[in-house]
């Protein structure tokens, strides 16, 4: 099994005691952390195990095997749109 981390840019952060009404820090967020014997098989595992990601507005998740030295060069996009739509049949 291979560890895996899933990431999105969207949504929004504010700093600690903000004022301002609108987010004042881009930023990345960590939606979770699995395990699979590939990138698809942790995805699905993420979204089995955290259906509540089935009620966000996200989509967008950047999949990084924790593993490899040159993360970034070999990221993965996966979207929560077609598992929303088949959790809603």
């Amino acid at each position: 099994m291979n560890s895996y981390i899933f990431i999105t840019t969207e949504g929004y952060t504010y700093q600690p005691d903000s004022e301002s009404a609108e987010p004042d820090i881009e930023n990345c967020q960590v939606i979770g952390f699995a395990e699979g014997k590939n990138k698809q098989k942790a995805f699905e595992s993420l979204v089995q195990k955290n259906n509540c990601l089935l009620e966000t507005t996200f989509d967008e998740l950047i999949c990084f095997e924790l593993k490899h030295p040159n993360y970034f060069e070999h990221r993965t996009y996966f979207y929560l749109t077609g598992c929303k739509a088949s959790a809603k049949s």
